[in-house]
């Protein structure tokens, strides 16, 4: 680091789980996509149109938060930010994250459109629960209802 400049905080990005019920549903759905053929490269990515500006500062620590039913209840790490084209021949890129969920507290969130950056000092705290993809979907619904999961 150069004197006399300072670190800046770790960014994130909020991302609304589209069409996702509970942390449970995000873990099997992402694990239907890591052993799918088409992924291919055996890596969890997201594919935007946007490349963030601010991608030096997402990848020094950064992670993807997930906003599940109107809550941010989990995080991945984000690995990469690598240029893509998606099935219908669209440029943008994939934003790559770590395959480990984090369960946070949850916190409201209102529903938005695409990606947005999230500042360190606005992300929810970690939590110690853990992810069991064995769950039945009405056990993992109702836990994550009463704010168990």
């Amino acid at each position: 680091m150069i004197e006399g400049m300072s670190a800046r905080p770790t960014l994130h990005l909020l991302k609304i789980a589209q069409g996702i019920e509970t942390p449970v549903a995000l873990r099997r759905a992402q694990q239907r996509r890591l052993r799918s053929a088409a992924s291919g490269q055996g890596r969890l990515a997201h594919f935007t149109r946007n490349r963030p500006v601010r991608a030096a500062e997402l990848l020094a620590g950064g992670s993807i938060y997930w906003v599940i039913r109107g809550h941010i209840s989990v995080r991945q790490r984000l690995l990469d930010i690598v240029d893509a084209t998606n099935a219908r021949g669209t440029q943008g890129v994939e934003l790559v994250f770590h395959p480990e969920l984090v369960t946070t507290e949850p916190r409201r969130h209102r529903a938005f459109q695409g990606w947005r950056y999230l500042d360190a000092s606005l992300a929810p705290p970690d939590r110690a629960t853990v992810i069991d993809p064995g769950l039945p979907d009405s056990l993992a619904r109702d836990l994550y209802r009463l704010g168990l999961l």
